[in-house]
């Protein structure tokens, strides 16, 4: 059964809430598995915005009204200062002396997101776009997520 596009949001968010909670218990010193880990949040990230923005958003831009064009407004700036740190992470190893910390502002940053998508955007879209809009951009989008290699 395929998921509709906020179920399938959601399921992106549990999962890289997971990646984020192994993180913080990640040792100070276990740098390899910080790293793998840090590794697959980029992975998981850049996918789901990818998906977020090229379908998703456009899809509630369309049928919203101004307030609803806000928050998607605001949704975009989010996704591009979490991809700045995507970005400089990437190019960062676990020994380095600021990649912890780098981590902790991508999760809070993340996590305001997240919180913000779940409480209003979603619900909103639930409400504007129907569940066959909702069916038809979840096949989409997870078509788009297996195209770019993600689970």
């Amino acid at each position: 059964m395929a998921q509709d596009a906020v179920a399938l949001i959601k399921a992106d968010h549990r999962t890289v809430e997971q990646l984020f909670r192994e993180f913080e218990e990640a040792g100070d010193r276990a740098f390899k598995t910080k790293q793998d880990l840090v590794a697959q949040i980029i992975q998981e990230l850049e996918v789901h915005a990818t998906i977020e923005e090229e379908t998703y958003y456009p899809a509630v831009e369309a049928k919203a009204k101004k307030d609803g064009k806000e928050l998607i407004a605001e949704a975009v700036e989010e996704h591009h200062v979490v991809k700045v740190l995507l970005g400089e992470l990437s190019a960062m190893t676990a020994e380095d002396e600021a990649f912890d910390a780098k981590v902790t502002v991508l999760m809070e940053n993340v996590r305001h997101h997240v919180e913000e998508e779940e409480e209003e955007l979603l619900p909103q879209s639930e409400e504007i776009l129907g569940k066959d809009e909702l069916t038809r951009l979840g096949e989409e989008m997870a078509a788009r997520k297996e195209q770019l290699g993600a689970g």
